[in-house]
């Protein structure tokens, strides 16, 4: 008895968010973001190689149904074990999506900050993508060396589902003593819609609009909520429009979602190379890590 009457307090919990998100517009514009640095971020990585993270972070409920259900406390014990992967990863930037600001849905705090400060990463930039009465969240990069070029971008609007969008910045890197061996490389984290791929697809229209004149090489990190398997792949889709690589496109070994579909992905122009590249196996959302490890290719 306890326990349905428990799973009908769940229900409406989670219906009263929906129907809010339903009669409230959801601004993307309401704030761009927030940007963190400090003058203690190296200004150049130096690293033969460059690690890198990416995982949807799920508002930090973790394996909850819904994070409105999920006390501030639980919420930063989610946080904490996501913390303790980013560090033992050793990622030098790390991509997350559903990331939130201070929010009611979600205890209150900045999700982001808060694992800033757990990890080390003195440079973040948080996109604001969708913000309505209980939440404000987007994508985010955090990165130990320093960040230029930043800029966060909402996709156009697709209500009754929440906005979505990316931000990205650029690092310099240099791989080697040679003072001429430092070269900019930008790099995005970005979250498409789950509903609809029609979408998907106009979104990545408006991803090669801003990215695909960069004079960079790219990395693009993120929740695609699409795999490779179809023709017209939004995945595949951006890989070809702006010369992309993805490892292993075709495998399901790598399965981010319930263990059946590979929805998030690094994509890396052909200047750089896969050295490694796995899926973490904690669960601390309803996504796994995807971690890798990218290096120059040789007649760069």
């Amino acid at each position: 008895m306890k326990l349905l009457k428990k799973t009908i307090l769940s229900l409406c919990a989670i219906t009263a968010v929906f129907i809010v998100v339903l009669i409230i517009p959801i601004d993307p514009a309401r704030g761009e973001g927030r940007y963190r640095t400090s003058d203690l971020a190296p200004v150049i990585l130096e690293a033969d190689t460059l690690e890198l993270l990416t995982l949807n972070v799920a508002h930090g409920r973790g394996t909850a149904l819904n994070q409105i259900l999920v006390s501030a406390t639980q919420h930063r014990k989610n946080l904490e074990e996501i913390a303790s992967i980013l560090l033992a990863s050793g990622a030098q930037v790390v991509a997350l999506q559903e990331a939130d600001a201070p929010s009611l849905w979600s205890g209150k705090f900045d999700h982001v900050e808060y694992l800033a400060e757990a990890t080390g990463y003195r440079f973040s930039a948080h996109g604001y993508h969708a913000s309505a009465w209980p939440f404000t969240y987007g994508a985010a990069l955090m990165s130990k060396p320093r960040m230029s070029d930043t800029h966060s971008h909402s996709f156009r609007p697709t209500w009754p589902t929440a906005t979505k969008g990316y931000v990205r910045g650029t690092i310099r890197w240099r791989n080697g003593e040679d003072e001429g061996s430092v070269q900019a490389v930008t790099l995005v984290s970005v979250h498409l819609d789950f509903s609809s791929e029609k979408v998907r697809k106009a979104q990545i229209g408006e991803l090669v609009d801003d990215l695909g004149e960069l004079p960079t090489p790219l990395i693009i990190m993120g929740d695609f909520n699409a795999d490779w398997s179809s023709d017209d792949s939004p995945v595949r889709q951006l890989a070809n429009a702006i010369g992309l690589a993805a490892f292993r496109p075709t495998t399901q070994e790598f399965s981010t979602y319930k263990g059946i579909k590979r929805l998030d992905w690094i994509l890396i122009s052909d200047e750089l190379k896969f050295i490694n590249y796995a899926i973490l196996p904690n669960i601390v959302s309803d996504h796994l890590a995807v971690v890798a490890k990218i290096g120059w290719e040789e007649h760069h």
